[in-house]
């Protein structure tokens, strides 16, 4: 049974793996991995612009945060909207398979090069901030109001 399976997939293989980069990326060409692209494409861009809103209201006050999911915002419309052009119009798959490997490389460049050096400077600006602060408020003095002194004035 599983020599019958095994032999009916390799006649179904009738080109050299590279030849198949240049034919058009549709569901008879590809019937495996055609209909899984386009759907998980079309989640994966709904996903994002979830987060993207979920997020940004969420941490509304600090711009590094924001910076990032913009980021990702941008290049995850960007690589999602452009594989499913690619499946609607029938674009040869190398485009659709550099859109993908470029598209995600970018995402996970962004996620985890660029900004960590700024998310971490970031959350030391803010422990310095509470740490002064508490420090300020340790005093007793420091929450009562101090009254202006009053000097007579000479003539």
């Amino acid at each position: 049974m599983r020599a019958g399976v095994f032999a009916e997939a390799a006649r179904d293989v009738t080109k050299l793996p590279w030849e198949y980069l240049f034919d058009a990326f549709e569901k008879k060409a590809f019937p495996d991995i055609f209909d899984a692209t386009w759907i998980a494409s079309l989640i994966l861009l709904i996903v994002l612009v979830i987060l993207y809103n979920v997020r940004t209201r969420q941490l509304h006050a600090h711009r590094p945060f924001l910076d990032l999911y913009e980021w990702l915002l941008w290049t995850g419309l960007a690589t999602f909207g452009l594989l499913l052009i690619m499946c609607l119009f029938k674009f040869s798959f190398i485009l659709v398979l550099a859109t993908i490997v470029t598209g995600l490389g970018t995402l996970v460049w962004i996620r985890f090069l660029k900004f960590p050096p700024e998310l971490r400077a970031y959350e030391q600006r803010l422990a310095r901030q509470r740490y002064l602060s508490r420090q300020r408020l340790t005093r007793p003095e420091a929450t009562v109001r101090q009254k202006p002194s009053r000097r007579r004035r000479r003539r």
